[in-house]
């Protein structure tokens, strides 16, 4: 890195005014400002030495995303997100113009929220055992005549059948949650996840999200465990695939 190097936090609307005395990464924190360029701006400080994913460095990136996105659109960036310099910038920035201009219409007024789906365990058990023959047959097989291959048999049954039922369950979820989000956003495989989605929230259907996702997780009980984290910033509705048409 060299001292030209920007740190940068997000994407804004020109005009967009940054809270007071806000502060970013580093220690001791690093002033932020914002880097005028055409309709937009860029939220920036300068590049503390030695930067490294350290959890205090980690909240103060997503603490000013989220005291941004409190009065305005912000297209975020990951953390560690770095540029050679404010004519780098701003030059990226008028090429990509139209795309950043798109995202932040898209996620005015909302946040992300992501939902990962998980088989569920000891309740989850319970229910296949009553509710699947072949399973319990292959357990009364284990226990009459024990042995590598029956257990074997057993394991993998009883793996494969949470697997489907948490499935089927993912997609009714899926569905019913959808009619509460302006979008939704599948993200990377998980291990142990039969569903990872983010939404996008609309700031007056947060709420009944959140409610909904409660009520889905209590009828849908042994067959699948639910991780609900937000609201976060919109990380999953700004990628390239968001990206208007010749943009």
């Amino acid at each position: 890195m060299t001292a030209r190097d920007l740190y940068v936090y997000g994407i804004v609307r020109a005009g967009h005014r940054l809270p007071p005395g806000s502060l970013g990464v580093g220690s001791p924190p690093a002033p932020v400002r914002g880097l005028p360029a055409g309709r937009l701006a860029a939220v920036v400080s300068d590049v503390p030495e030695g930067l490294r994913a350290r959890r205090r460095d980690l909240m103060a990136h997503q603490g000013l995303l989220t005291s941004l996105a409190a009065t305005g659109a912000v297209v975020p960036m990951r953390f560690g997100t770095v540029c050679g310099g404010e004519d780098v910038l701003v030059e990226r920035l008028a090429a990509a113009e139209r795309h950043h201009l798109t995202c932040l219409d898209r996620i005015d007024g909302r946040v992300e929220m992501n939902l990962k789906v998980l088989p569920a365990q000891e309740d989850g058990l319970a229910d296949l055992l009553r509710d699947d023959a072949h399973v319990r047959r292959l357990r009364d097989d284990a226990r009459r005549r024990p042995g590598y291959e029956a257990n074997l048999r057993l394991g993998e049954a009883v793996t494969a059948g949470l697997e489907r039922r948490a499935r089927e369950a993912a997609a009714h979820l899926l569905r019913e949650l959808s009619a509460f989000a302006d979008g939704t956003a599948a993200g990377p495989e998980v291990a142990g996840c039969v569903l990872n989605t983010s939404f996008l929230v609309g700031g007056s259907e947060h709420d009944r999200f959140t409610a909904a996702v409660s009520r889905l997780a209590a009828g849908h009980r042994g067959r699948v465990e639910l991780k609900l984290t937000g609201p976060m910033p919109c990380y999953s509705f700004v990628g390239p695939e968001h990206a208007p048409a010749g943009a």
